[in-house]
């Protein structure tokens, strides 16, 4: 059996992302041509998918997608952003949350949060002087995972945008309806460690579980087989970086770099549930 690309889309995937697809844009001039037998054919939707794909997993640049395979690079481009615009990529998000829901269950019970930096060169939003790196352009990424790392929220802002800023807003971007029959705990590292963020946390509904790296150090002496309950949300942060596109920002919007994040933080949810290379 040929192994997959891992920028290649698999049938049982594909079947996923299809009814997702938003319309073509009109264009009264190239669809009159068309019609009197000029013009281009209309890319297929799946081409244009998995070239988005090959440019988030090798990183490289929209102008550089290899034309033989995926045909003009700025037609590509020109349809990534008719389906940002379209909310194609938080709904395709939203699905795998929904069906990652229905196969495993989303783990509410304990939930992680924390932010993680990336270099942000060429960013004009969402961006700002990252304080471990000399003060460079950085752009800091606030996410919310469930007990198995899977992105429940995600928010980006500067990287000098403490994660407590941005705390009540992560948690009430949670792209799927959020239980409330059940007990939830959230951990977080001692960024946290404060009483507004400890009152926003229980007024979202959580139990808090706030510990330093000290505590941690402790409790791991006490029991060497425990581990930081949080440590799933740096894990997931760890997913993301292996998405080539966001390991170092180079969008310059927020809007175009959100898209891809809600791309990868879908492909973490399929594949839960093994529909990536199935």
């Amino acid at each position: 059996m040929t192994k997959i690309q891992s920028w290649e889309v698999s049938d049982a995937f594909w079947e996923r992302v299809k009814p997702l697809v938003p319309a073509p844009e009109r264009d009264p001039e190239k669809s009159y041509k068309r019609k009197i037998g000029g013009g281009r054919k209309p890319m297929p939707p799946r081409q244009i998918f998995e070239a988005i794909m090959y440019v988030l997993r090798t990183g490289c640049q929209w102008k550089a997608l290899p034309k033989e395979r995926f045909g003009s690079p700025s037609a590509i481009h020109t349809h990534f952003m008719h389906w940002m615009r379209a909310g194609f990529f938080v709904a395709l998000w939203r699905a795998g949350l929904a069906e990652y829901d229905e196969m495993e269950g989303i783990a509410w019970s304990w939930q992680s949060i924390d932010g993680a930096m990336v270099k942000a060169p060429l960013a004009l939003e969402a961006v700002g002087r990252n304080p471990t790196d000399r003060g460079k352009n950085g752009t800091k990424r606030h996410l919310l995972v469930d007990g198995r790392g899977v992105p429940l929220s995600l928010v980006v802002t500067g990287a000098n945008r403490h994660d407590v800023t941005q705390l009540e807003l992560v948690l009430e971007e949670i792209v799927i309806d959020r239980p409330t029959d059940i007990q939830q705990n959230l951990c977080a590292d001692k960024a946290y460690d404060g009483k507004p963020a400890l009152e926003t946390i229980v007024a979202h509904g959580y139990i808090p579980h706030v510990k330093t790296r000290g505590d941690e150090r402790q409790e791991k002496k006490r029991n060497p087989a425990w581990k930081a309950r949080r440590w799933v949300v740096e894990v997931s942060h760890s997913w993301f970086n292996r998405f080539r596109k966001l390991l170092v920002r180079y969008e310059k919007l927020s809007d175009t770099y959100m898209a891809l994040l809600h791309m990868a933080a879908a492909i973490i949810a399929y594949r839960k549930v093994g529909v990536i290379y199935g």
